[in-house]
């Protein structure tokens, strides 16, 4: 077993999750299906006992509805103002954002689990694993950013949970009671 799926959880023990919600959209859309972030809150809650999670989202007017529908299912919404540009797409990288509440957060959590296959977030993997702080790194597919293969022994792949994590699937196994 991994050292990063080790059950970590004692009564103290507090786990957050940190997720990029454009990479994670982005990488699991371009395998062909949508995420189903109520499942997917339920599956952090159940797979890994995490207390937070925080998800960063480029801010754009009329998608209020989606924040406040995160906000009920659990996550904590951390918007960042987005630019529109020129060509009509809209930026809104919230890199720096997940680093700076990761690290705002930092003596609140004893394991941090970050969503993301950016390999801009290398830098704050390697400062976690050095602190024991990292859980694991849940990367939306098979194609994660070389800059995080040294970290291979804390990644999961989202897209391998296709099954129980996808929009409109009916049997999960993750929502609400554990078999007996």
């Amino acid at each position: 077993m991994k050292s990063s799926n080790k059950k970590l959880r004692d009564s103290n023990s507090q786990i957050y999750a940190f997720i990029d919600s454009q990479n994670l959209n982005l990488g699991i859309k371009s395998q062909g299906w949508k995420l189903d972030w109520r499942k997917f809150r339920q599956y952090l809650k159940n797979k890994y006992h995490i207390d937070r999670v925080y998800t960063f989202i480029g801010y754009k007017a009329g998608n209020e509805f989606l924040y406040t529908q995160m906000q009920e299912m659990g996550y904590v919404v951390i918007l960042k103002p987005t630019l529109e540009l020129p060509d009509g797409s809209v930026k809104g990288n919230v890199d720096a954002e997940l680093v700076l509440h990761t690290m705002i957060q930092y003596p609140n959590y004893n394991k941090a689990v970050i969503v993301s296959g950016d390999g801009d977030f290398r830098c704050l993997v390697e400062y976690l694993v050095e602190k024991n702080k990292l859980l694991c790194v849940l990367a939306p597919n098979k194609h994660y950013s070389s800059l995080l293969r040294e970290f291979n022994n804390y990644i999961i792949r989202i897209d391998l949970l296709k099954h129980s994590l996808e929009l409109g699937q009916k049997k999960t196994g993750i929502r609400g009671r554990s078999k007996p």
